[in-house]
Formats: structure tokens, sequence, C-alpha cells
């Protein structure tokens, strides 16, 4: 049985304290926040183009992308309320976050948001160009739910070509 999503980061949590702790003593706090987050940046968009292969004919889709949401959720690691859930959206609400009470629990609270909240927009950008994301909170950065609202939005049709001239 593979892990958990919530225990992979965990587990990276736990890497990434120790390294992360190196920089800042050389580098100070700012550059070691900044270079973790170009990586954490850089492995979720990786992972979503490997997730993205996985969907139908290797064609990612809103539908897709929704069905592939436990991965997440598994072992309570979130509880999510869908607002909104049709072919061009899935907007929902967590409303418990077992990432970000993980991340407290390892003395990570001030890393949390580049741990996990960061992979977010990175994974749509990785996943597909057409899906995107808008949240104005989350549970993380001490608000009562995060509001995720995806959407899915078709590649525009190229424009036509000016007439010629003549």
């Amino acid at each position: 049985m593979t892990l958990s999503i919530l225990e992979q980061r965990r587990i990276e949590a736990a890497f990434a304290k120790g390294i992360y702790e190196e920089m800042a003593a050389e580098l100070g706090a700012e550059a070691a926040q900044r270079i973790l987050s170009r990586a954490v940046v850089k492995l979720a968009k990786q992972a979503a183009a490997e997730m993205a292969r996985e969907a139908p004919d290797g064609q990612a889709s809103l539908e897709h992308f929704r069905s592939i949401q436990p991965r997440w959720t598994r072992e309570d690691a979130l509880r999510v309320e869908v607002v909104r859930q049709d072919e061009r959206h899935f907007d929902f609400n967590v409303t418990r976050c077992r990432y970000a009470e993980t991340y407290r629990a390892m003395g990570l609270g001030e890393l949390g948001a580049i741990l996990s909240c960061n992979r977010d927009g990175a994974f749509c950008e990785g996943y597909d160009p057409r899906l995107k994301m808008t949240r104005t909170q989350t549970i993380m950065g001490g608000a009562s739910h995060c509001d995720f609202r995806y959407r899915w939005e078709e590649a525009a049709a190229p424009a036509a070509a000016p007439p010629a001239a003549g």
C-alpha cells in the first residue's frame, strides 16, 4: 500500500526542517524560505504533470482532477464541503486541515504555508494551464476554513488571420 499524502508530507517536512535550519543558519531565514518555496513549487508542478498523464487517454480534465482529490483527503486529512461542482467549476471549503495540524505539531507552523499551501496553485500550473484556482484564505494562515475555487478554462480559439491585402 502506498503512503497517504498526509504521511508523505509529514516525512518530507521532517527532512525539509533539517535542511531549512541549515540554510537559515548560513543564508538567513528569508533566503532559506525563498529557496524552499521554489523547490516545493517545482516538485508540485512535476507531481501534477505526472498525475495529469494518468488521466484517461492522457487528457487532463476537471473531471479527472476531481477524481484524484481523495488522494489528499485520505485518512481524514482534509474535511471538505463542496460548494459548487459542475462541468467548469469545482468549489469547496476545507473545514479541517490535518496538514496544518501536523506542521504545527512538528514545530513547523511558520513553514506550513510554504510546505503545503504553496503547492496548490503550482499544482494547477503543472496539471494543465486551463485549470485555475482562486483561494483567499487558509486554515494555515489562521482562517476558519480554506476557500478553494477551481475553474476549467477552455483555451481561447486562435485569432483569425487578418485578410490578405490586395
